[in-house]
């Protein structure tokens, strides 16, 4: 929630994307040969370093050559069998011909000129691993390998074409993600922009190779601190966290084998320092809760089945979770997040209003429960006005899959609701028999009136969006003393509305709370409009930086992680030596990245 609040790097590309009208028309194809064989004469091959790839070709061909050679290099592969990847390639590849000619077929990366690029590129390409990237992806080794045996012009234009893909691949991929978020899982909404070639290519030509691949990963602290941790895990999985707790529960003033495992355990996790004794006591308890409260787990200082079970996850558990949030933050690489924003982590069970960087209001939330069709979902929009006092219009999943079945057993059940027709005119329940109706004819509508007892409580928060998710007070506060809390449809629960309330309103407002409980006291429903739209972040992160960079965790409680790291496996990221224990879907993740 650090995010800078300045677009990111790559923001200003798409400023990039048209041409500027002192660009030159684009030389004929038959001109690309024109620049790029001045460099190819002998003695002007590829720099030679231990790093940089070398060209065998000394003798150019004909000026044509090259061009010819590029332009079949570029031409659609018979036999692809995906459609949208062969179409995105193809549409890659027609911005690649169009930036050689514009450049009157001088080479970007196999002349002697482009020495300072390719230099770049291939030692970013060698540190892919650091982002968690997949290298396979970007084949560093095999781009040395094809420019270490070019003999033709045909063979040139290849690696030519070869190095600018993987450029593009890896430009978009350590940007905003390689994986279509979408593809893995359905209820990850958030829209991922992917950044136009010809921008990418027009802008990397102008531009300091280095600084500019410097630049493309998200900016935001929290990147770098997931980085670091990374690290640490792998560290951690050569020598592992010491021998798991094997006791269900363990409570202070216990002492044997257990308590000396979880000793240790805490100890390798750095929540104490070395220590042989062997009873719980009081510097172990606080260790506990230190732990309990960095996991998200109530902190009674008593290592419960719970507390146990995660205190005895392997250090390949949590680099997974690792790697996950640095994609994730990809995705929101570009996000203005805005320098009021509300950030919603779902696994956290918390909704946050942060200004400037800093955290100024913290509620706990009930989310969508772990059903199909209730999951809450991520994405990001703008909160507009919040409704007191709110009639809860029932949404029709709800009206057919829950009501219905209720009414056709008792006419009377729900009485809360108001049952009305296509016209709006109440429905006498007497006149009713429910039982004729299905979920597909089901001609009524229902409705609660604004109520203290109203499933949205005395307030909600709007950001009109096409899922209908939305923040709001409830009547069932009990639920906010449990650990996990997934329980609602779908929209966030919260369970201190009303200092939400007064929080925004303190903007526009000089007695925000005077403003709030006096629209209140009318018992209608009234709508007061935010001055200024606040963005709504509800995101999905299970590793978080706090404010000291200290990595904070939390449980996977839709599966999105384990989905979104079976994908990433599937694609070939290296996952270290220990295979995490993630259960995630290994079926359909093949096409889940975004090819090119």
């Amino acid at each position: 929630m650090r995010f800078s609040s300045r677009p990111a790097s790559l923001r200003p590309v798409s400023a990039l994307s048209r041409r500027p009208a002192d660009r030159p028309n684009p030389a004929p194809r038959w001109a690309l040969a024109l620049g790029a064989v001045a460099s190819l004469v002998a003695g002007q091959g590829l720099a030679q370093s231990s790093n940089q790839p070398t060209l065998s070709l000394a003798t150019p061909a004909p000026a044509a050559a090259f061009a010819d050679a590029l332009l079949r290099a570029a031409a659609p592969q018979e036999g692809a069998t995906d459609r949208k990847v062969t179409d995105r390639r193809a549409a890659d590849d027609a911005a690649i011909v169009s930036f050689y000619e514009s450049r009157g077929g001088a080479t970007l990366w196999t002349g002697a000129e482009d020495a300072a690029r390719r230099a770049a590129l291939f030692a970013a390409l060698d540190r892919v691993a650091d982002h968690g990237l997949p290298a396979g992806r970007y084949d560093a080794a095999g781009l040395r390998d094809r420019f270490a045996h070019v003999q033709t012009e045909a063979q040139r234009a290849r690696a030519e074409l070869a190095v600018t893909r993987a450029f593009l691949s890896y430009a978009r991929d350590v940007s905003t993600g390689f994986l279509t978020p979408a593809k893995v899982d359905p209820g990850i909404v958030r829209d991922i922009p992917r950044a136009d070639a010809r921008a990418l290519l027009d802008t990397f030509a102008a531009s300091d190779p280095a600084a500019f691949l410097a630049a493309l990963p998200p900016s935001a602290p929290e990147y770098a601190e997931l980085q670091r941790a990374r690290l640490d895990l792998i560290a951690a999985e050569a020598t592992g966290w010491g021998p798991t707790v094997a006791a269900n529960r363990v409570e202070p003033g216990a002492a044997g084998g257990s308590v000396v495992a979880l000793r240790d355990r805490l100890v390798a996790q750095g929540y104490l320092p070395p220590s042989v004794s062997a009873v719980y006591d009081a510097p172990l308890t606080a260790a506990v809760k230190a732990f309990q409260s960095d996991h998200g787990l109530t902190v009674t200082g008593l290592a419960t089945e719970g507390t146990i079970a995660e205190i005895n996850r392997p250090p390949a558990d949590r680099l997974a979770s690792v790697l996950v949030a640095m994609e994730r933050l990809r995705w929101m690489n570009g996000t203005v997040l805005g320098q009021r924003h509300i950030w919603v982590n779902l696994p956290d069970f918390t909704a946050k209003v942060v200004d400037n960087g800093k955290v100024t209001f913290s509620t706990d939330t009930v989310v969508g429960m772990n059903a199909e069709d209730r999951r809450s979902p991520e994405f990001s929009d703008e909160m507009q006005f919040m409704v007191v006092n709110p009639r809860w219009s029932v949404p029709r999943s709800i009206t057919v899959k829950e009501y219905l079945p209720m009414l056709q057993r008792n006419p009377y059940a729900a009485a809360q609701l108001r049952i009305t027709d296509r016209s709006g005119r109440e429905v006498d329940r007497s006149a009713v028999d429910f039982t004729q109706y299905t979920a597909a004819n089901f001609p009524f509508s229902m409705q609660q009136p604004p109520s203290d007892g109203n499933a949205l409580g005395l307030v909600k928060f709007m950001f009109p969006n096409p899922w209908n998710i939305y923040l709001h007070d409830t009547p069932q506060k009990p639920l906010f003393k449990k650990e996990i809390r997934a329980f609602s449809h779908g929209c966030i629960r919260l369970a201190r509305p009303f200092d939400l309330a007064y929080t925004l309103l303190a903007a526009q407002s000089a007695d925000p709370q005077g403003l709030f409980k006096h629209t209140l006291a009318t018992k209608s429903e009234a709508v007061l409009k935010l001055d200024a739209p606040v963005p709504v972040h509800l995101v999905y992160f299970t590793a978080w930086p706090d404010a000291d960079g200290h990595i904070e965790y939390r449980r996977d409680v839709y599966g999105r992680d384990a989905e979104l790291f079976s994908a990433m496996k599937a694609q070939g990221v290296d996952t270290g030596p220990e295979a995490p224990n993630l259960a995630g879907a290994e079926g359909g993740v093949e096409m889940a990245a975004d090819q090119g």
